[in-house]
């Protein structure tokens, strides 16, 4: 009769032991995923703060380059290893915030970049790059002179007839002016239309933060905002096809 006393004995024994196994499994699933997110939200931050990041354009400044709508991904590594202007937020005194710990390679002329805006820190803008430093930048009746010649300037869009020119606006005659030392001169494609470096002046090489390099979304937001609800399912009518994958020139 003691054979079937050891037999219960060992049978209660494990019992607790695999009651418990299920909830020390579950806590270490919940455990693996918590760390899995955390993990992919610190790698999001990161290259979104030092390599690539993703920009909506708000205004018609750079048009035809850039549409309303158009959703772009801007290069954050191509100059260099800029840091960011604060850390979740927060200002943290000594680090060397809002410039570059090292350039990989120079800003260049015609380069559409991405940088802050000297008047109001808050904001990003986006500009193409028409002087660097050394340059001599003037506009005569809306057309840009470089260095004392007429710039080749492809991509600038002009809106005003030569009559409704003025002669003391700064968006149709400006400078010269000689871009100095660690400074950039900025203007918008539609020169017509863009609130650019004519008006508030140069912008510093550790303000730019990245170059836009590519289209990867091209919605047509105008369309889009007047559309109705209904009409809204038809999502794929709102995306200007002909531009989706588009590189950044």
């Amino acid at each position: 009769m003691a054979e079937p006393a050891r037999n219960i004995s060992k049978v209660a024994a494990q019992t607790p032991h695999a009651s418990s196994a299920p909830a020390e499994h579950q806590k270490s699933v919940t455990r693996e995923y918590s760390e899995a997110m955390i993990i992919a939200l610190v790698l999001a931050v990161f290259i979104r703060t030092f390599f690539i990041q993703a920009y909506k354009i708000p205004s018609g400044s750079m048009e035809p380059t850039l549409l309303i709508g158009d959703h772009i991904l801007v290069n954050k590594i191509i100059y260099g290893l800029r840091m960011p202007e604060s850390i979740f937020g927060i200002e943290i005194p000594g680090l060397p915030l809002a410039r570059y710990l090292f350039n990989l390679e120079p800003v260049h002329r015609g380069d559409v970049v991405v940088f802050v805006f000297p008047p109001d820190r808050t904001k990003d803008f986006i500009k193409r790059v028409v002087g660097v430093a050394g340059d001599t930048v003037q506009v005569k009746d809306g057309v840009v002179w470089l260095n004392g010649q007429k710039m080749d300037d492809p991509h600038a869009h002009m809106e005003a007839a030569p009559q409704d020119r003025s002669p003391v606006s700064p968006r149709d005659n400006f400078g010269p002016v000689t871009v100095p030392p660690g400074k950039l001169f900025m203007m918008g494609d539609n020169r017509d239309r863009s609130y650019d470096s004519r008006f508030w002046g140069f912008v510093d090489h550790n303000d730019v933060e990245g170059r836009a390099v590519l289209i990867y979304l091209p919605w047509n937001e105008e369309k889009a905002d007047s559309a109705s609800w209904a009409n809204l399912l038809l999502w794929f009518e709102y995306i200007r096809w002909d531009r989706l994958g588009m590189i950044v020139r």
